[in-house]
């Protein structure tokens, strides 16, 4: 059985129109039982961090440990730690160490989780006279600590009670910091180093990305950052950090309530060098070539990658639609503006060439005046080497188009198929002091074939007829073209 501690413990209230000013003092003796290994003891530790709020933590701490059974409280590891995952074992040190059981206690110590351990237990309310300042002692049971204060005191009952409560003790299962209490049985005495490894929620990473866009739109400079956040209950001291890119797999947790904490965020920017990129299994492993601290509840910046000069194409698309093609509509629409894609292939020759995990990557221009401009953003997939990063800026201010349904027809008509005839016409225009080109893409439905056109066409696809127009500085084309659909 563990000894409790001899405590003294002073709970200051004062209550006013049903809001509460609280202090709490505490003074302990530890329980000579139980052996303490903080961070004091910590050798080194590993953060390796996946999508999806999972992380991999492995501790490694020196403790001494005596002969026979013993019980170790490992403090401050993460609050989100999921228990059922924990492994400690035994890397150094004479003898063999067995684990006989372990506990997580994560039911942290504050004012209000005292009092609700108090619920139903007798309490001492202090009262102070205003003049001679003399203290009363009174005893008092904690009858409710839901939304207020509700005490038994003597034959009445009192809430809001002016002055303090008096604890005798701090319940075994209240802790100031996050806590996993291990018994172990070792046959020999002496220093052991030991590594606990564990998952846990509460810290997650998301990459971001800056491009800056060359003042003929034909290259970007790009740097990547690696964002983490870090809201698991415990700092990690000159960690090693790896960042898993990919979507593990995980069977649907059961859900324990647990303590909530607070949710306060301190950005940081860290001056890192890049980051070091390897295959493992069909996810990608992103490793930091140096140790890092990441504290507990802190938002921190790690650089990804750094590349120039990279080679981009500038696209305007005007999209249509599929049910232009089924019916007789006239005008389909005016001053439709053209959507703005940025492209780049992620490739060696290219400053690039290394698998870029998802995230947000926002684009930047000078103007005349040499200030950057934020120009559009746009989030990226997981992303390979040789592979194409396709960025959709937004709409065009001076590339507009607009469409006009000149002709339908119905063919033929019946119960299994249709067979029908359309023209269009579509007027491109460009506002701007420099000629564009306009990518025009129509999809079209069942079996199609154009049939008349005054510019030539591509077949991008089995569903999709694409025109690429070049449009004169403040100037505009027209484009014709007769469809015939069958389906």
């Amino acid at each position: 059985m563990r000894r409790k501690f001899g405590l003294y413990v002073t709970f200051a209230l004062a209550l006013t129109y049903g809001l509460g000013s609280w202090a709490l003092i505490v003074g302990a003796e530890q329980d000579s039982k139980e052996l303490r290994s903080t961070l004091e003891d910590q050798q080194s530790v590993a953060v390796t961090i996946y999508n999806r709020d999972l992380a991999l933590i492995k501790d490694r701490r020196q403790v001494e440990l005596p002969a026979g059974e013993s019980l170790l409280a490992l403090r401050e590891v993460s609050g989100g730690m999921m228990a059922e995952t924990a492994l400690l074992r035994q890397l150094g040190g004479k003898g063999r160490l067995r684990v006989v059981e372990q506990s997580f206690d994560y039911d942290l110590l504050t004012p209000q989780k005292l009092l609700e351990k108090y619920v139903g237990k007798t309490v001492q309310v202090v009262r102070v006279h205003p003049q001679s300042g003399a203290e009363t002692l009174e005893a008092a049971t904690v009858l409710a600590a839901n939304g207020g204060v509700v005490l038994r005191m003597g034959d009445r009952i009192e809430t809001g009670v002016p002055g303090r409560l008096v604890y005798p003790d701090v319940p075994a299962n209240l802790r100031d910091r996050p806590t996993l209490v291990v018994q172990l049985a070792s046959d020999k005495a002496g220093p052991k180093e030991l590594e606990l490894s564990y998952l846990t929620s509460g810290l997650s990473w998301k990459a971001d990305y800056v491009a800056e866009l060359s003042a003929d739109d034909d290259f970007i400079d790009l740097s990547g950052w690696v964002t983490l956040n870090n809201r698991s209950g415990s700092s990690y001291r000159n960690a090693r950090l790896q960042l898993v890119a990919g979507d593990v797999h995980r069977v649907p947790p059961v859900v324990l309530e647990r303590a909530a904490f607070e949710d306060r965020m301190v950005k940081t920017m860290a001056a890192a060098p890049a980051m070091v990129e390897e295959s493992l299994l069909d996810y990608h492993l992103y490793t930091l070539e140096r140790p890092t601290t990441i504290r507990q509840n802190q938002v921190k910046q790690v650089a990804l990658l750094t590349a120039s000069s990279i080679p981009v194409r500038k696209e305007y698309l005007i999209h249509g639609s599929e049910y232009y093609y089924r019916g007789l509509y006239g005008k389909l629409g005016e001053k439709i503006k053209a959507s703005v894609f940025l492209e780049f292939d992620n490739r060696r020759e290219n400053s690039l060439g290394m698998p870029l995990p998802k995230g947000i990557l926002r684009v930047y221009k000078n103007d005349k005046a040499g200030n950057a401009q934020f120009v559009g953003e746009d989030s990226i997939d997981h992303t390979g080497k040789n592979q194409t990063v396709r960025l959709r800026l937004g709409a065009a201010f001076d590339v507009t188009a607009e469409r006009t349904q000149t002709d339908f027809k119905k063919l033929a008509s019946g119960r299994r198929e249709n067979l029908v005839e359309s023209a269009y016409l579509v007027e491109l225009n460009n506002g701007s002091d420099k000629p564009v080109t306009v990518k025009l893409a129509e999809p079209l439905p069942g079996d199609w074939e154009i049939i008349d056109e005054s510019l030539p066409h591509k077949k991008q696809d089995a569903r999709t007829a694409v025109w690429q127009v070049e449009v004169p500085a403040e100037g505009k084309v027209l484009l014709t073209y007769r469809a015939r659909v069958r389906y």
